[in-house]
């Protein structure tokens, strides 16, 4: 059997393992070695040159994370179709993520604006009247719905996303991740120029609490796909720089061999 004239449920399995391999970050062979398949019967696979059995197709399955059915239906869209900005308030999300998103011709999305749309309430009055747990609950049911509805987006999220690991997992899944870095003084003058004079009011122990929070939630921002310092890069320079890092377009970017 050859690719040409293999299947169409042959060729639906070989773009749907290829696609969710590159999504895991897996090499061929680690694919191989974590199904219980041969180097080339795997290769045979994605190649849409054999009919495996329904265990094997089970044995992908599981080693990949997903239901067999997944594999039997559409690929997943490409992560970098959706780009996810990360970072503390004030590290350029808002700014940056509308530039990159005219350079690409997406929609830009604040992840926070329809987070208010859904609970009928402004941020703070969600914290205020339901809590922190009522917020995180409802911004990851706002991100299952981004990700199921929208195939190409740039997305702004909210600082703390990172702390929620069920939800963060689900966005690096479903998107290329880039983390917005800037030094504690440009995050509170950013928040300050924009009018939001929160940060400083009644508190002088402000920068200092910033510090300690960018402390804490740096290592997971490092868990990002980019990383882009907007203390040292303007605008220009940084939608270069993640521009220039993001694969060429198509409907996948090319899996490990």
């Amino acid at each position: 059997m050859n690719a040409k004239s293999a299947s169409p449920l042959l060729r639906q399995l070989a773009l749907s393992v290829r696609a969710w391999r590159a999504r895991r970050d897996l090499t061929r062979r680690e694919l191989a070695a974590a199904s219980d398949l041969s180097l080339r019967f795997l290769a045979d696979i994605e190649n849409g040159t054999c009919n495996p059995s329904l265990r094997r197709i089970e044995n992908l399955a599981r080693a990949l994370g997903i239901p067999a059915a997944s594999l039997l239906s559409a690929p997943p869209i490409p992560r970098h179709q959706r780009i996810a900005l990360l970072g503390l308030r004030g590290a350029g999300k808002s700014t940056l993520g509308r530039a990159l998103a005219r350079h690409l011709h997406r929609p830009f999305v604040e992840l926070d604006a329809r987070i208010e749309v859904a609970a009928g309430l402004s941020l703070a009055e969600i914290f205020e009247l339901h809590g922190e747990q009522y917020f995180r609950r409802t911004e990851r049911e706002v991100l299952t719905r981004f990700l199921a509805e929208e195939r190409a987006a740039v997305v702004a999220t909210g600082g703390g996303l990172v702390m929620e690991p069920e939800t963060f997992d689900m966005l690096r899944a479903g998107c290329l991740t880039v983390w917005l870095r800037a030094d504690p003084a440009d995050h509170y003058n950013r928040v300050l120029q924009q009018g939001d004079r929160r940060p400083m009011a009644d508190n002088p122990h402000a920068m200092a609490e910033l510090k300690t929070l960018l402390a804490q939630r740096a290592p997971l921002y490092r868990r990002a796909n980019l990383k882009v310092d907007t203390s040292k890069l303007d605008v220009p320079a940084a939608l270069a720089r993640i521009t220039g890092q993001l694969p060429a377009d198509g409907p996948s970017s090319p899996a490990k061999e």
